[in-house]
């Protein structure tokens, strides 16, 4: 583990958790393929976090509690994940992103920065179900309102907001405004 200056880890927290790819190689004795967890300055990571191996967390990054934060992962300088929140492998946070309780994002999704996402926003990656992983984009500015899920393969356009309780099935342009089921754009 790499750490920075001045960083808070609360008890009961996991650092360095190892991949199912590497839990072979660890009961066989052999650490050497483990990545290191890499925290930035500042950061604050509070009960029950569990990080797994090569995340990096950048400086004054803060987490809520039972937060879980999977292999891969990049949480840029500034962004907060809230409390029961599930970042899976891969995922790309770009800086000052504000993640509210309970968002799971789903593997290969990249959050660009100065984003919000409400509670409880579900980004899925696999629209069919069959393993055709779909990473989504949420990029710069973009507004996510609580309860909204984000079908795979979905672009959310810079600056755009969408209302909560949404099901966003297609791609959203830059500033646009949409809600509904499926999500629309209101003029």
């Amino acid at each position: 583990m790499k750490r920075g200056k001045d960083v808070y880890i609360a008890e009961n927290v996991v650092l360095g958790h190892p991949s199912k790819k590497n839990i072979d190689t660890l009961v066989e004795g052999d650490h050497s393929s483990l990545i290191p967890v890499v925290i930035g300055d500042r950061v604050i990571i509070r009960d029950h976090v569990v990080i797994y191996e090569g995340v990096e967390l950048g400086r004054a990054v803060q987490t809520g509690h039972h937060v879980l934060i999977r292999e891969g992962a990049e949480v840029g300088e500034g962004a907060v994940v809230g409390s029961g929140s599930i970042i899976e492998a891969g995922v790309v946070i770009h800086k000052n992103v504000s993640i509210q309780s309970h968002v799971f994002l789903a593997n290969g999704t990249v959050i660009g920065a100065d984003v919000f996402l409400g509670p409880k926003v579900c980004i899925t990656n696999d629209r069919g179900m069959d393993g055709d992983i779909e990473p989504c984009i949420v990029k710069r500015g973009a507004r996510i309102g609580a309860g909204t899920t984000i079908v795979a393969g979905v672009i959310i356009g810079e600056d755009a907001v969408v209302g909560a309780g949404s099901v966003v099935t297609r791609s959203v342009p830059e500033g646009a405004k949409v809600y509904g089921v499926p999500a629309k754009e209101k003029r």
